[in-house]
């Protein structure tokens, strides 16, 4: 892929998130306990992980081997039985690919876990910024990162070739004081506008003073301000093995499942 077709500026994407503030990263740390919490469920030890992360300092000392979120992931084949992508997805230029790496480092029956943000995640940003530049400049440039929804990043990961694939989704919500608050805050978690087509330009005053008049007119929190929706989908997926559970052929049942669920079953008219 080269740098024209890009989705993400890598190098705009670094200097993002080296002037990050480690105070800010709610995002990533989220993303962190909720994969942890996700691998404690799994009733099955894990001796080889690996993190694929943009931010090593939000896992500590883990002991875990940490991968950096690069299009080419630095991570041997089946060196691994455990995988997790953290927070990184959205900004892949080849999300597939991510996937596959991952999958390619995995041993047999390894578990493959990854956290992106979903297209949910910033919605009412998005809204208002488009809807404030096309009333004063005519025009609408990319300003915030296109994210997937829940069923593309299901068909992503379908296409990797793991086995048992799930993805599900986990949305929350931020209390700000305005918008000018919120884009500071994604300044400071390494969130800001990486795309490679963003425009190079100041942006007149006058459009950001209009989004956030529309921010806080269709999105007022409860108690003041505004809110803000983040969405957080996790993958789940396992490299295949023998063991694992496998589909029965069609119409090899041996019990009716309205025997099984107790149902009264009615047959249809010819």
């Amino acid at each position: 892929m080269t740098q024209a077709s890009a989705l993400t500026d890598l190098a705009a994407l670094a200097r993002n998130r080296a002037r990050a503030d480690a105070t800010a990263l709610f995002l990533q740390e989220a993303a962190r306990d909720e994969l942890q919490d996700r691998v404690e469920m799994v009733n099955k030890p894990f001796q080889d992980a690996a993190i694929v992360t943009g931010f090593p300092q939000v896992w500590g000392q883990t002991g875990d081997h940490i991968v950096a979120d690069a299009d080419t992931l630095a991570i041997k084949q089946g060196a691994h039985d455990l995988v997790m992508h953290s927070l990184g997805l959205h900004w892949a230029n080849d999300p597939v690919g991510q996937l596959i790496q991952c999958r390619r480092a995995l041993r047999p029956d390894g578990l493959l876990l990854a956290a992106s943000l979903g297209g949910q995640s910033l919605h009412e940003l998005r809204t208002c910024l488009a809807e404030a530049e096309i009333a004063v400049t005519g025009g609408l440039s990319p300003r915030v990162a296109p994210m997937a929804e829940l069923r593309d990043l299901g068909a992503l990961l379908q296409r990797t070739g793991l086995a048992l694939p799930v993805a599900d989704s986990v949305p929350f919500t931020v209390q700000y004081r305005d918008m000018w608050h919120l884009m500071r805050d994604l300044r400071n978690m390494g969130e800001g506008n990486a795309l490679n087509t963003r425009l190079r330009t100041l942006t007149r005053r006058a459009i950001f003073d209009r989004a956030a008049d529309v921010y806080a007119a269709n999105y007022p929190s409860d108690t003041g301000g505004i809110v803000a929706t983040f969405e957080i989908i996790v993958l789940t997926g396992w490299a295949p093995d023998a063991s694992q559970p496998q589909p029965l052929r069609p119409g090899s049942a041996s019990a009716r499942l309205a025997d099984a669920l107790g149902a009264d079953e009615t047959s249809l008219p010819d």
